[in-house]
């Protein structure tokens, strides 16, 4: 059974959202130059939209959903299954992993830590966590932004797909045990040389969040993030397997052209935890990215921190936590993408934070997947209008480097 829905309508807390006062805050150098408020950009393209989720599942995505939330109203547009064994149809009110999409909760948290003045982003990691690092030259700054050089353990972790997830699912780790498996490596660059993504900063995040705070990731999410943004379905279950509540299962994609689908839905996410491991809904990731850019969250200071882009590639930035994408439109907009074995999801925000959308794919290891699901930001942003001024030339290949970057397949 495979069904779709388009709709429209008024989102409570989108407009709720959309009352809030709008601190200011100031340029960051390296940023781009396009800024639009939600009155300037085109309407979303719903029809583009629910073309996009259309074609990830001829490409094997079981289902695919997106949300947008603009200044006060919401377009939902789902396509597909969320179970295959039930025939169940997806929703865009279905809760899902999340993967990296975590690690922006995780850079708000230490963000705020800097605000409270019980952390410095130029300190060395080692001075919070002694002994740790092999280099007192890695700040946090550097794991932030993955710019520390530490290598990215997943690489040989998922060298294989489905054996390397299987060999993980239930198992629990330590986050000590994870940074040795990196140490054990090479390191890819000097601290600060170079952006090179790597899960390993943000298992640092994680240890640094608890050894500051004194309480678990989980505690500092719920009571600094959740809790006061009212997420409804956003959880830190680890290491617990299942997620609460109707949900999207996830299938991940074997190596082997023509191998059944993997259901991936219930497993700890223990490999990743603060890198990965959070759980929530289209309606909450959009009216976070929307609180966070508009100021509800963190400083204005820290987030121009948080904005200071090293460049990815021609059409992408990373800040602290934190991705900038430009669309062929000249609209420049943030957030992060997220991989977690069978869930592919991008969730961004208008640099206003005044329209946002978060769109989901059960299924990962598909790289036509992946790169069909960027479109749904064109759809969203671009609206009709969404075809590449000649100034960006093409696009680049699109990659998640969200689980094992350094593998071309996923």
């Amino acid at each position: 059974m495979v069904s779709a829905t388009v709709g429209k309508g008024t989102a409570l807390g989108a407009a709720l959202l959309s009352l809030l006062a709008v601190p200011a805050h100031a340029a960051v150098p390296g940023a781009a130059t396009t800024t639009a408020t939600a009155g300037r950009l085109p309407a979303p393209d719903m029809a583009g939209l629910d073309g996009v989720l259309r074609t990830a599942l001829s490409q094997g995505a079981p289902g695919a959903m997106a949300r947008i939330d603009d200044n006060g109203t919401m377009y939902t547009a789902a396509e597909g299954v969320a179970d295959t064994s039930t025939g169940r149809a997806i929703s865009a009110a279905d809760r899902f992993r999340v993967g990296s999409v975590t690690k922006s909760f995780s850079s708000v948290v230490l963000l705020q830590l800097v605000d409270e003045g019980k952390l410095d982003l130029d300190a060395s990691v080692n001075s919070y966590l002694p002994g740790l690092l092999p280099d007192d030259a890695i700040t946090v700054r550097h794991v932030l932004s993955h710019r520390s050089g530490l290598y990215d353990y997943t690489n040989d972790m998922f060298a294989q797909t489905v054996p390397g997830f299987e060999a993980v699912r239930n198992k629990v780790f330590t986050y000590r045990q994870l940074v040795n498996l990196s140490l054990q490596k090479p390191r890819t660059n000097a601290p600060g040389a170079a952006y090179a993504y790597s899960n390993t900063n943000f298992v640092i995040a994680g240890m640094l969040i608890e050894t500051l705070t004194g309480h678990s990731v989980r505690t500092e999410y719920t009571n600094r993030i959740i809790k006061p943004l009212g997420l409804r379905d956003t959880f830190y279950v680890h290491p617990a397997t299942a997620i609460p509540g109707s949900h999207a299962h996830g299938y991940l994609t074997p190596d082997q052209a023509g191998s059944a689908l993997v259901d991936s839905t219930e497993q700890t996410v223990s490999w990743a935890q603060s890198a990965g491991a959070m759980i929530s809904s289209t309606r909450d990731l959009d009216t976070f990215f929307s609180a966070l850019v508009r100021g509800r969250l963190i400083s204005a200071t820290r987030l121009a921190q948080m904005e200071q882009w090293a460049p990815v590639n021609s059409t992408q930035g990373y800040g602290l936590g934190l991705r900038r994408r430009d669309l062929s439109c000249g609209i420049s907009v943030v957030g992060h993408t997220g991989t977690v074995q069978g869930y592919y999801t991008y969730s961004f925000t208008s640099q206003d934070g005044r329209r946002s959308v978060t769109a989901l794919a059960n299924t990962s290891n598909n790289a036509s997947v992946l790169g069909t699901m960027a479109r749904t930001l064109e759809s969203a942003f671009c609206g009709t209008k969404a075809t590449r001024a000649a100034s960006h030339g093409a696009a680049p290949a699109e990659r998640h480097e969200d689980i094992a970057p350094a593998i071309t397949r996923d």
